[in-house]
């Protein structure tokens, strides 16, 4: 056939074995979070007792109107069809109205571009705006998907470290010791994923000024804006530094807020250029995100936030409940997360201490005999670039994560101060 290669053809010409997986997808880390978490479920369909404390979703149902608007959806022949790579035009509207009531931010509807949900808002940004070399300054501890979507888009990240002696939060001192000539980008997040860190406004201010000076673009990950506790807020930079929104790219869903992390909405809302170059970038690898869930979305915006009020009642329970246990460990020390729904604990105590006949010299190592030993499941820090660290999701009923705590209490009680 014309314009067929034959299968000799395909055959490698020398001695080397052709490689079958590219180089740059062949450097992708899985993701540890999700790694974690398929572990335990696995454990628990072979018939284990595991408390999973590696999900980072809520553990509530999607409100009951945003399902049936999902069922409706589905019976209306619109909705079989394509529609607009951007999203739903009422969906657009919506996330602008949206965004502008609960942060003060306010964009056009044709800022914003609806994605398969919040991480391909963040792949999509680091691709419509780095080049090959371009460095990419990402706060430490950091959730697992910056530094390989940056890679992705052939850009450098850069961690900057932080630690529990400085509340998880980097000053913009760390950042101009870690900046360079190459720096182009900024991952700014709060609350943090995995430290429930939350900047305050004179924080948030300083950062963004220093961006708006270095000339450095700002990615916002806003992911977790309403789960914030003890009357704090979240606020976005954006807002905060007005000068440098035209440099900002800010990225957010319904995953979190409406507990509908399986549904796969989110977007990005940026100046015009930077939306219309990566709403092209998304007609050539997905199109459309899927109709039903855009309309999902549609109810869950419109509908009020009566559920995350709810949700962040009981998570701020478990906060409470969690770090108090922890900190009760000998060995283990925690802050009171301030947003998200995340204990990052450090274990540095617990290294090199004989643990159930065991020595462990990571916490890489601290996760794999909790989970043999205790059948209790945790994210170690060295997926978030904080070895000694490990993250417990709260987003789990009460019983359970009292009684994966008690397991670990119980594991590490032969440990010594």
């Amino acid at each position: 056939m014309a314009g067929m290669r034959a299968p000799a053809d395909l055959a490698p010409t020398s001695g080397t074995p052709a490689r079958r997986v590219s180089r740059r997808i062949a450097a992708v880390a899985p993701s540890a979070t999700l790694a974690i978490d398929a572990k335990a479920k696995a454990l628990k369909a072979a018939g284990e007792d595991v408390v999973g404390f590696g999900a980072g979703e809520p553990d509530f149902p999607t409100p009951a109107h945003i399902v049936e608007a999902a069922v409706a959806a589905c019976r209306d022949p619109r909705n079989h069809r394509y529609s607009p790579t951007a999203g739903l035009p009422e969906l657009r509207q919506a996330v602008a109205d949206k965004t502008r009531r609960d942060s003060g931010l306010s964009v056009a509807a044709s800022q914003v571009l609806v994605t398969n949900g919040g991480k391909h808002a963040v792949a999509s940004s680091f691709a419509t705006l780095l080049d090959p070399g371009d460095e990419v300054l990402i706060p430490a501890p950091y959730w697992t998907t910056y530094p390989e979507a940056v890679a992705l888009a052939g850009g450098v990240p850069v961690s900057v470290p932080s630690d529990l002696s400085s509340g998880f939060k980097v000053t913009p001192a760390d950042l101009e010791r870690r900046a360079s000539a190459a720096t182009k980008l900024l991952v700014f997040v709060s609350p943090s994923n995995p430290t429930g860190a939350v900047y305050d406004r004179d924080e948030v201010a300083a950062i963004g000024r220093l961006a708006l000076e270095r000339g450095w673009w700002v990615l916002c990950d806003e992911i977790y804006e309403h789960l914030v506790y003890d009357g704090r807020d979240a606020p976005s930079l954006p807002v905060v530094v007005p000068e440098i929104a035209d440099r900002c790219v800010v990225v957010n869903g319904v995953a979190k807020t409406y507990a509908m992390t399986g549904w796969r909405v989110g977007w990005l809302i940026g100046p015009p250029d930077v939306v219309e170059a990566a709403t092209n970038l998304q007609s050539q690898e997905t199109s459309n995100v899927n109709n039903v869930a855009q309309r999902a979305a549609l109810a869950a915006l419109g509908g009020g936030l009566d559920a995350v009020a709810e949700m962040r009642a009981t998570f701020d329970r478990r906060r409470r409940t969690i770090t108090a246990m922890l900190n009760a460990i000998e060995g283990v020390r925690c802050r009171l997360p301030e947003g998200a729904f995340y204990a990052f604990a450090s274990m540095h105590a617990l290294l090199g201490r004989e643990i159930a006949g065991h020595r462990c010299a990571t916490t890489l190592e601290l996760a794999d005999l909790v989970l043999d030993k205790a059948k209790v499941a945790f994210v170690p820090g060295e997926a978030f670039d904080a070895p000694g660290y490990a993250r417990f999701s709260y987003a789990l009923g009460d019983e359970d994560l009292v009684r994966g705590i008690e397991r670990l209490a119980s594991l590490f009680g032969g440990t010594t101060a």
